[in-house]
This record gives structure tokens, C-alpha cells and sequence, in this order.
């Protein structure tokens, strides 16, 4: 009996660990992968539409939440339950589609590398809203871990050779709005009766965000659809590559929430820094823009001070 058990004993761990370590290879996977495909469709590829780019991604995430949820049944499926709760969801809707759209408008005008050094500052800023929304404090080793993440990026803007304001004001605007996200989602959907999962939350807010996005598309890109049709009869893969980014886009947060399922929150957090910088040398090595030893270094304090923080945070709680 034991001799028959054992190989299964010793395949079972085995097993997880193949399969843990597959999942956060296809996390950083899709991750980096929209984020570069993002930075290639919008700057390289002249499709100057962030705006439609972000609702092809919502639109991709709606259907594909809808048949993983309803049809494949991924995680079970969870019903919203007044109209209270679904005024919530769609107020974090809005500001997620605040977060991408701004994302998105941003990596037209700066290089993936810098904007990973400034999207590194999300703590800070979730830090600040929590305290503004909530009160909750923390202890002052973790704020004092927010000084090197925000000196960081002050002094990887200055050494930046492709530093554009707006796109730095954009960039920082999506940053503070998906730590605000963050915040309302857990003041918003804080009581036991009306929480949600990752994927049930993705469910709601893509149609809803859709529905934000294409009255922007039509009065802020109003030549959208003439100038992808006419990239697409130029490049033959243009519908395939937008294809492939819409559903790297929800890809992304489906394994967002099995990393986190699967390990733990801590884990996708250490996996979160690591992603920047693995992403900066992956798109420095792709589109060649120019970095200096001044923005290396402010971008290496800040996953630092991102990195003290979270232990910091981790240690006090």
C-alpha cells in the first residue's frame, strides 16, 4: 500500500510547484506583454488611440470574464445585490477606466522604462488616499519608506532624456487613480455581504466601462475607425495584434487573481517589483530610447523604497 502511494506523494508537490511556477511565468507573460504591445501599437505603430485601445481592452475583458465566469465557471459566479452596490461598482469602473486611459495617453509620449519609475509610486499614493479616505495610519518607518520611492522618481525625471510633462502629468494621474481604485474598492465593497471577487469585479465593471469609453472614442478620437481600417489595409496584422493585446489585457488580470489565489497577495506584491524591472530592461532592449546613469539609479531607489515598504507594512500589521 505504501509503496503504490508513494510515487503520488512525491508527483503531488511536484505538480503544484510546475504548476505555481507556469502561472507566474504566464503572469509576467501577459503583464509585460500588453504593456509593450500597448507602447508599440500607440508610438511605433502610429495608432494613436488610447482611448479606443483601452475600450477594446474592456470589451475583450467583458466577454471573456463572461464566458470564464458563466460558461467555464473558473470561480463561482456571485450576483449583484441591491442597487447600492451596483452604483459602487460602476464608481470603481469610472476610475479604473481614469487609471488605463491615462496609462495608455502617457506611454505615447514616454518610454516604458519611465513609466514604470513613476507608476513604482502607487504605494505613496495609496498610502495618502487611504489616510484621507479612511483615517488608518500606519507606522512612521512605513511612510518614512515613501520618501526614497517619491525622491526616486524626482530624480529619475531629472535624468530622464526623454522627460515629456504631459505625458508625465498623465502618467501620474493614472498612477494616483488606480491607487484610488484600490482604496474605494475597499471602502466600497467593504461589508461581508457585498464583496467580490477579482474576476466577479471584472465582470461588472468591463460593460460599464465600455459604455464609459465609446462616447469618449467618438468626441476625443472621432477619426478612429477611418484611421484603423486604413493601418489595417497598410499592415495585415493590425486586427491581429489588436486582437492579441485585447486579450493579453484580460489575461493579465485573470492571472492577477490565480497568482494571488494560488500563493498570496505578499507574493504578487514582490512579483509586482520584480515585473518593473524586468519590463524596463525588456523594453529598453526592444525600442532603444536612451537612459542615463542618474534615471537608473532614481528608478533603482524607488523599487527599493517600494520594496522596504512593503516589508515595512508586512512587519506592523
Amino acid at each position: 500500500m505504501s509503496s503504490t502511494s508513494l510515487p503520488f506523494s512525491m508527483s503531488s508537490p511536484k505538480q503544484q510547484t510546475l504548476f505555481i511556477t507556469s502561472l507566474i511565468i504566464l503572469w509576467y507573460s501577459t503583464n509585460i506583454g500588453v504593456l509593450l504591445l500597448n507602447k508599440f501599437l500607440l508610438s511605433n505603430y502610429g495608432f494613436a488611440f488610447p482611448i479606443f485601445l483601452t475600450m477594446c481592452h474592456m470589451s475583450a475583458c467583458a466577454v471573456l470574464s463572461y464566458i470564464s465566469i458563466v460558461f467555464m465557471k473558473v470561480v463561482p459566479y456571485q450576483r449583484i445585490k441591491s442597487r447600492s452596490q451596483f452604483f459602487r461598482i460602476a464608481t470603481l469602473s469610472v476610475v479604473f477606466c481614469a487609471s488605463v486611459v491615462g496609462g495608455n495617453i502617457s506611454l505615447r509620449y514616454l518610454p516604458v522604462s519611465f513609466n514604470q519609475a513613476v507608476g513604482a509610486t502607487t504605494p505613496f499614493f495609496t498610502a495618502l488616499f487611504a489616510y484621507l479616505m479612511t483615517l488608518k495610519r500606519e507606522a512612521w518607518i512605513t511612510y518614512a519608506c515613501l520618501v526614497p520611492v517619491v525622491g526616486g522618481v524626482i530624480i529619475a525625471s531629472g535624468g530622464e532624456p526623454s522627460f515629456h510633462l504631459y505625458g508625465f502629468i498623465m502618467c501620474i494621474g493614472a498612477t494616483a487613480a488606480r491607487a484610488f481604485k484600490s482604496v474605494l474598492q475597499g471602502v466600497l465593497l467593504s461589508s461581508e455581504g457585498e464583496k467580490l471577487n477579482s474576476m466577479n469585479l471584472m465582470l461588472y465593471m468591463s460593460p460599464i466601462a465600455v459604455l464609459v469609453l465609446l462616447p469618449a472614442a467618438i468626441v476625443m478620437e472621432p477619426n478612429v475607425m477611418e484611421a484603423t481600417v486604413a493601418l489595417a489595409v497598410k499592415h495585415k496584422f493590425m486586427w491581429i495584434l489588436l486582437l492579441i493585446n485585447s486579450t493579453m489585457a484580460y489575461g493579465a488580470n485573470l492571472c492577477n487573481f490565480l497568482v494571488t489565489k494560488h500563493t498570496s497577495a505578499l507574493t504578487l506584491q514582490v512579483l509586482g517589483n520584480a515585473k518593473g524591472a524586468v519590463a524596463v530592461v525588456i523594453s529598453i532592449l526592444l525600442f532603444r530610447n536612451p537612459v542615463t546613469f542618474i534615471g537608473i539609479a532614481g528608478y533603482s531607489m524607488t523599487v527599493m523604497g517600494v520594496v522596504a515598504y512593503g516589508e515595512a507594512k508586512r512587519r506592523h500589521k
